[in-house]
């Protein structure tokens, strides 16, 4: 009886002890936290043709002024849903989106319009929050959030910024930057990239649709920039559910802001979308600490120098720590303060 007894309880032992550890939840305050100032976003539509906006504005309660963030899709990505929760995200923390569509189908227009297109976007969307005067649009610290090709367009718009008509971006985080074969909007040179932007551009260890080329050519070409880090993103399977590390890690699914378009880009979000850890530690984080670091100088060892902190992306529930970010940086972390 004794031995079914210790048999009986190695065996429940086994049986907690094999549970799988789970990701991190979001964190409740801090760079990528869940302390929202507002509860709830406006969302506008101005995107019947490639020169349309989407706009999304802090609602509960709507703010006299509100900063201002673009967001640039991928190829293919004209359905804000796609990227809907992040959006909902940085909409609460406090600030006014504005998401360029540049794209009327998966063929048209040509690769080479799509910084055009939505520098008009960004004109036109700036223009109509000043004409209503419901909420100023603060625009001196533009901020960018791309990915894929809107990535390559990013980083178009910071070197064309004033023949495009557009207030300079300060503030950029590239998500799986990249063009594939679709070289029409890729520059001859990013050398002209202006010093005094702050540049973070994120790659995946297994993106299989653009690799890293091209974020590794724009860190290299635009040395110039001594706030700019390469950040490597690295799987993890030591938990439930697995962390990812492929193209499309930024897809974070919202429908409440589904524009209707159903493409091979749009019906492929709604497949593999999720919302985890590399949304909450790693995006959201880098963003939010990107933001604030560039407008107020708080939170840059977040998102710059190869600190623990910008390198953390929290831990399994078990205590064992997610993969670590890998991080290229120009300046190491004690130069941070006063740049």
């Amino acid at each position: 009886m004794k031995k079914l007894t210790l048999l009986f309880c190695l065996m429940v032992h086994l049986g907690l002890t094999a549970q799988p550890a789970f990701q991190p939840l979001q964190p409740v305050d801090g760079p990528g936290g869940s302390d929202y100032r507002h509860l709830d976003v406006r969302f506008r539509d101005f995107a019947a043709s490639p020169e349309g906006y989407w706009l999304f504005e802090p609602a509960m309660p709507t703010p006299d002024t509100a900063p201002v963030v673009v967001f640039l899709h991928g190829y293919g990505g004209y359905n804000p849903m796609i990227y809907g929760k992040w959006i909902r995200h940085l909409v609460r923390k406090g600030n006014i989106v504005i998401f360029p569509r540049y794209q009327q189908s998966l063929f048209k227009p040509s690769t080479k319009e799509f910084a055009a297109l939505a520098a008009q976007g960004i004109r036109d969307a700036l223009l109509r929050l000043q004409e209503e005067g419901e909420i100023v649009p603060v625009v001196d610290q533009l901020a960018i959030a791309a990915h894929s090709y809107g990535g390559v367009i990013a980083a178009d718009l910071a070197i064309s910024f004033q023949e495009k008509g557009i207030p300079q971006p300060k503030a950029m985080l590239l998500c799986s930057p990249g063009a594939s074969y679709l070289k029409g909007g890729i520059l001859d040179s990013y050398t002209d990239m202006p010093s005094d932007v702050d540049l973070l551009i994120v790659v995946s260890e297994k993106d299989h649709v653009v690799g890293d080329k091209f974020g590794k050519r724009l860190y290299r070409e635009a040395a110039q920039v001594q706030r700019r880090n390469l950040l490597r993103q690295f799987r993890d399977k030591h938990g439930y559910p697995k962390m990812k590390a492929d193209h499309n890690q930024s897809y974070c699914l919202d429908r409440a802001f589904d524009a209707g378009i159903r493409n091979y880009t749009s019906r492929r979000a709604l497949r593999i979308s999720t919302l985890d850890v590399v949304d909450y530690f790693g995006y959201w984080k880098l963003f939010d600490a990107l933001l604030a670091c560039t407008r107020s100088g708080e939170y840059c060892e977040f998102c710059f120098g190869d600190t623990a902190q910008q390198r953390d992306l929290g831990n399994w529930s078990d205590g064992q720590p997610v993969q670590k970010l890998e991080v290229t940086s120009p300046m190491p972390a004690r130069q941070l303060d006063g740049q």
